[in-house]
């Protein structure tokens, strides 16, 4: 794993079976590519494998993430001793539908937004949440 401090870059490492030879045609086998920074104006770039290529997404702000974070425990009633992070799952953290539901309905009122039923049913993680709430602010704010 690479990683630089400041401006933030983190690459996550290849399979163990990696191999020269599988890296004629671009990266093959890459997990997870990060980048980010901490000035205001340079959005962070998360890169994931996908089955066809790469999926590049916008990832929300360090403080967006934290107050989905909170409201997740909070809809949740988790105890204070759990961890929940950006890469959490509402699964994992024993959501079924309907608190998926309520999540979605309390940060929609947390931060002023409306999210649709289709964007609301790709949500998987507090990342994904934290994602779109920024694209919805800053789309509602344009």
């Amino acid at each position: 794993m690479a990683s630089i401090a400041g401006v933030g870059i983190s690459i996550a490492t290849l399979p163990a079976s990696y191999r020269k030879s599988q890296v004629l045609n671009g990266v093959s086998g890459l997990r997870l590519a990060s980048f980010s920074s901490q000035r205001k104006n340079f959005p962070s770039i998360r890169l994931q494998s996908a089955p066809m290529g790469f999926h590049v997404s916008c990832a929300a702000k360090p403080e967006t993430v934290g107050k989905v974070c909170d409201i997740v425990k909070s809809q949740l009633a988790l105890p204070d001793g759990t961890s929940v992070t950006g890469e959490s799952t509402f699964a994992a953290l024993g959501a079924d539908s309907l608190d998926t539901v309520e999540i979605v309905m309390g940060l929609e009122e947390a931060f002023g937004i409306s999210v649709e039923e289709d964007s609301a049913q790709n949500i998987t993680t507090v990342q994904d949440a934290a994602d779109l709430i920024e694209k919805l602010v800053e789309a509602k704010s344009t």
